[in-house]
């Protein structure tokens, strides 16, 4: 009798899919009754006649992961980035939730949401990005064009700490350290977990290049193990506050401006009436200038690859940090205590 075979990934899909879920983005806007029909030489225009009355309906989607049996969710802050939206998280075909917002991070794209279930709830475990290897097998899970649900494209880590620029509509956001995988991602499939071979999330699924054969990113998991403990700690995600404004410098800008470094955050204004320093920050309590350039936070040099921003991002709120500052042609040292962003 012939031995059935069974993929390695079948097993770890039973193992995922029960806590992979699907977000309902909804909003109630004015309900349509007809069109207006508008003859303009040879083509005809056609625009939407809307009444004051307004229904809920469904303006996208996106998918997320159920991490702890208490109803805790990760998902990308994209997904859920509409204040005034609602969300519904679909478990099974039987079971809906509303969703609780509790935490977006724009910065790294991760949000934490919140269902309330009388009953455990099936949920992953999170592994450690950091000890992601180079061609190592994984799997992307998801619901991509929020219609196809529990969907795995199963690939390969294709490149690590990767960087790069997301578009949506006008605004834009940088996103440093990614994991690249040819593991499909789609629209859709934001959100969702993307797991190695032992069903650990080792990233939330979060951009594709559009035009490109199977080039997608995913966050690594550890950067939100921090803010899932602090939501969960606080209630809130506690962002340290420095309270400068500045650009990070590099060969051309350094030589366009004749600035003896080529590296660290030059302190500057960036438009007509706005300080440099925020007043009364820590920044200015430290007694940073206009023109500083800091070097290093904590011996940790600045640079394009690590913004000023990546640094501060691993500190925590009321945390007491060093800075090399170049001021003028002197180098000091200052401690600044950070506080939280409000």
């Amino acid at each position: 009798m012939t031995k059935k075979y069974s993929s390695p990934f079948v097993k770890v899909a039973k193992k995922v899919c029960p806590a992979v879920i699907t977000i309902i983005i909804s909003k109630y806007l004015p309900k349509i009754e007809g069109f207006y029909f508008f003859p303009f030489g040879e083509e005809e225009f056609i625009f939407p006649k809307f009444k004051e009355e307004k229904e809920k309906t469904k303006i996208g989607g996106g998918s997320g992961f159920i991490v702890s049996e208490d109803g805790f969710v990760l998902t990308c802050a994209h997904v859920v980035s509409d204040p005034d939206a609602d969300y519904t998280v679909i478990v099974s075909p039987t079971e809906k939730y509303q969703a609780q917002i509790l935490a977006r991070d724009p910065l790294i794209d991760i949000a934490v949401l919140k269902i309330n279930s009388e009953k455990a709830l099936p949920f992953l475990e999170l592994g450690d990005s950091d000890k992601i290897e180079l061609g190592e097998q994984v799997l992307a899970v998801g619901n991509p064009l929020g219609e196809f649900e529990d969907t795995l494209s199963a690939g390969i880590v294709s490149g690590l700490s990767r960087k790069i620029t997301a578009f949506a509509g006008k605004k834009s956001a940088t996103l440093r350290g990614l994991i690249q995988t040819d593991a499909a991602i789609n629209p859709g499939n934001s959100g969702g977990p993307l797991v190695n071979m032992e069903g650990k999330v080792i990233g939330i699924n979060t951009a594709m290049v559009f035009g490109a054969e199977n080039i997608g990113f995913a966050i690594p998991i550890n950067y939100a193990k921090k803010i899932l403990e602090e939501v969960k700690l606080y209630g809130k995600i506690k962002r340290p506050f420095l309270g400068i404004r500045y650009i990070i410098l590099n060969e051309e800008i350094s030589r366009f401006q004749k600035l003896p470094v080529n590296y660290g955050a030059l302190i500057v204004r960036e438009r007509f009436g706005e300080p440099a320093i925020v007043e009364g920050s820590p920044a200015e309590k430290a007694g940073l200038k206009e023109y500083d350039i800091i070097l290093e936070v904590d011996g940790e040099k600045i640079t394009e690859e690590k913004t000023l921003a990546d640094i501060l991002a691993n500190k925590k709120a009321e945390q007491e940090i060093e800075l090399l500052v170049l001021r003028g042609k002197e180098e000091i040292k200052l401690k600044v205590k950070l506080e939280e962003k409000k």
